[in-house]
């Protein structure tokens, strides 16, 4: 009975199971359909886990839609025209023109490194609507005269010279020399005595190189950097460069004051030419703006004008020098001045006296007053015993007792006394 009982139960158990499986192998086709479905009209479900794949698989890959690529736009780089002296006013379209140069117009060659370019530029801008003038441009960018494997100025000047025939020439270089110098066989440090004395040598040999092509020079020195170690440099720099133009008798244009604050410290904006607050400096502390490289050239402007003759005429109506007088007299007709002799402060014939104010040392007739003591001996009066200035330390003057009177004495009035 029992063992029956035991067999049914083990059946019913296996049927339950059957139907359980049988149940799960419909409905699980069923639902992987569904879902496929659902994924193919959905593709922007987030991905699966792993246990999600495991039992249903990944969502379907969407088709990749390949866009196709847009052309880039090349940039078109707009170079500003140049403007002589500033003679448009900022509310205008666009500034003049730059006039076409004579023929016999006179050339300003203009070498150096970078800087010296940027120079180059601001007076091709100074000098674009004068036709009598003409900038050349022959700088090489990373030059300098510690390099002259690289390029040799002095050497290399003349034949420039004799190619573009200027009328001065313009020199800005020294920011690529902050570097060791090859002396023979040797390498000299920056800034040791063997590297100065080379340096200054071959500036010496330039600046005879153009003196050779009776051509005039106008060295610009360099300005201040960003970096306090270069400007220390830079006014190293300075001191050679003047003393080469000045025993070369060229002129030295002394730039420094114009891109330093009141206190001499590097500046990024100041005034420009017209006074105007702008950036003069690039960001990098080293290079110049446009406004800068204007201003840069301003410096040079001068000394030029008095070489190429390009000075302004006077303004009509302005006044002009004032009219020396002739000063060429007949000597005869001049009045005799007449003239007083030095006197010595120790004459005896000075007024009467023989010593200075004060001094006398004759013997006088009466004995000083306390306020002579005082002011030319210099000793006062001495100070009441018991005194606030008394420090002699003597005690204080008892003061008299005072007279008994005889009650019976007649008091003397000034009457009785006039009658006796």
């Amino acid at each position: 009975m029992l063992r029956v009982r035991q067999s049914g139960s083990t059946d019913r158990s296996w049927r339950r199971h059957g139907a359980l499986v049988l149940a799960a192998l419909i409905v699980l086709p069923l639902a992987l359909a569904a879902v496929s479905d659902a994924v193919a009209q959905d593709d922007l479900r987030p991905r699966r886990n792993f246990l999600q794949r495991l039992l249903f698989g990944d969502y379907p890959e969407p088709p990749r839609q390949i866009r196709p690529a847009k052309p880039r736009k090349k940039a078109v780089k707009v170079r500003r025209a140049p403007s002589a002296r500033r003679l448009y006013q900022p509310g205008d379209a666009q500034p003049p023109a730059e006039v076409a140069k004579a023929a016999d117009a006179r050339i300003v060659l203009v070498v150096g490194d970078f800087l010296g370019s940027r120079l180059a530029e601001g007076l091709a801008e100074a000098y674009a609507q004068s036709p009598t003038v003409t900038v050349v441009d022959k700088t090489e960018g990373s030059s300098g005269f510690v390099r002259d494997d690289h390029y040799d100025w002095p050497s290399e000047v003349a034949s420039l010279i004799d190619e573009v025939k200027p009328a001065a020439v313009v020199m800005m270089l020294g920011s690529n020399d902050r570097q060791q110098m090859r002396i023979g066989e040797a390498r000299e440090e920056k800034g040791s005595d063997a590297w100065l004395k080379e340096y200054e040598a071959r500036a010496t040999l330039f600046a005879a190189a153009v003196a050779d092509k009776k051509v005039p020079l106008v060295w610009v020195g360099m300005p201040s950097f960003k970096a306090a170690s270069m400007s220390s440099d830079m006014l190293a720099f300075n001191d050679i460069y003047r003393s080469v133009a000045e025993n070369a008798k060229d002129e030295f244009v002394d730039v420094w004051d114009g891109f330093v604050d009141e206190n001499g410290a590097f500046v990024l904006s100041g005034p420009d030419v017209n006074g105007q607050p702008v950036k003069l400096r690039t960001s990098d502390g080293v290079n110049f703006t446009d406004d800068g490289k204007r201003k840069l050239a301003f410096y040079a402007e001068k000394p030029l004008e008095k070489i190429l003759g390009t000075l302004p005429p006077p303004t009509a109506g302005a006044p002009g020098p004032a009219v020396v007088p002739d000063l060429a007299r007949d000597p005869d007709a001049i009045a005799k001045i007449d003239r007083t002799a030095p006197i010595s402060l120790s004459d005896p014939e000075l007024d009467g006296g023989a010593d200075l104010l004060g001094y006398d040392t004759r013997p006088r007739e009466k004995p000083r007053t306390p306020a002579e003591k005082l002011a030319i001996e210099g000793i006062g009066p001495a100070a009441s015993p018991g005194r606030a200035d008394d420090f002699s330390g003597s005690p204080k003057a008892a003061a008299a007792p005072p007279v008994a009177q005889d009650p019976q004495a007649v008091p003397v009035t000034s009457g009785a006394a006039a009658a006796n």
